[in-house]
């Protein structure tokens, strides 16, 4: 995969192959649907994609890339990672090496909110992985022979998705401000998966590639910062929510632990400092869709 600066929001002239013409023919519904920002009640939204296709005028194409899209009643969490990630023992962020570093750079992810004006979605990006773009996020949504196709409005490219057939219920989702800093936080569960994703404290140059920012980082331990931005997928079994696969390796087959203190306007999740010791992350609930038990129920209570 050739690398791209936040590959559905790039630049570029208007699609002219044979996907975007099967696109002006068709006639199906969309696929999904967003509710406004008070609604709250799960329904049809709520889905996991798969993606098994990107393509972009000038003929690049990926279909190897490992991407992930679970939607909640309004608030979404989205992982694309490489295929080739090299396999190498990553066990804390102080291990990574530039080698690891100039790799993880060209992962994507974001957070946020779908919005829907009546014709197009909108993927508000309240968290992104790779620096921030000036193009919106914002495409149309067809089904074609149980393909759901989305077209990039403003900016050319064509994506595939498929929904996964899992449990739709429980539908909840949680947006999140860490306390004393401010950063945010989401996490997304539909049925026994779930997403969880976090920030990163190190402000990104605006219009770069994440790989453009770590290559003029100054030393490699803010090379390592910058690439400190977890977006992570995991399912939820008997002995607790597990991660599979992450932004940072060193997340995945751990355990996210999610309590609540007493004061139910906050959360608690576990973490890994960079040095390698547990710790965790103190949040407010900013905003809450669905049944917030549903994300903090005993894990011997939301097998499915």
């Amino acid at each position: 995969m050739t690398e791209a600066v936040n590959s559905r929001v790039k630049g570029g002239r208007a699609l002219h192959n044979r996907d975007a013409d099967s696109l002006s023919r068709l006639t199906d519904g969309i696929a999904v649907e967003a509710g406004d920002r008070s609604s709250d009640a799960p329904g049809p939204r709520c889905s996991h994609w798969r993606r098994s296709l990107i393509m972009w005028p000038d003929g690049r194409r990926d279909d190897t890339s490992e991407v992930d899209w679970l939607q909640g009643p309004t608030l979404y969490i989205d992982l694309r990672r490489p295929a080739d990630r090299p396999d190498a023992a990553m066990p804390r962020l102080d291990d990574l090496d530039w080698k690891a570093v100039t790799w993880l750079a060209r992962q994507e992810g974001f957070a946020g909110r779908l919005l829907f004006d009546g014709e197009c979605f909108e993927w508000e990006r309240a968290i992104d992985y790779q620096p921030k773009s000036s193009a919106p996020d914002v495409g149309r949504l067809w089904l074609e022979n149980g393909v759901m196709i989305e077209q990039g409005r403003d900016i050319p490219y064509v994506e595939h998705w498929h929904r996964q057939d899992v449990a739709r219920a429980p539908c909840a989702a949680v947006r999140l401000r860490q306390q004393g800093q401010g950063s945010e936080g989401f996490i997304v569960r539909l049925g026994p998966t779930f997403m969880y994703a976090r920030a990163r404290t190190l402000a990104t140059q605006a219009g770069l590639s994440l790989s453009e920012c770590v290559t003029q980082a100054p030393s490699l331990k803010d090379a390592r910062a910058l690439i400190d931005c977890e977006i992570s997928i995991g399912r939820i079994e008997s002995s607790g929510w597990i991660i599979a696969r992450s932004t940072l390796p060193f997340r995945e087959r751990q355990q996210l632990t999610i309590t609540m203190p007493v004061n139910r306007d906050r959360m608690r999740t576990t973490d890994i400092a960079a040095t390698g010791d547990a710790t965790v992350r103190d949040w407010d609930i900013h905003e809450a869709e669905g049944d917030l038990q549903a994300i903090l129920a005993p894990a011997a209570r939301t097998r499915t």
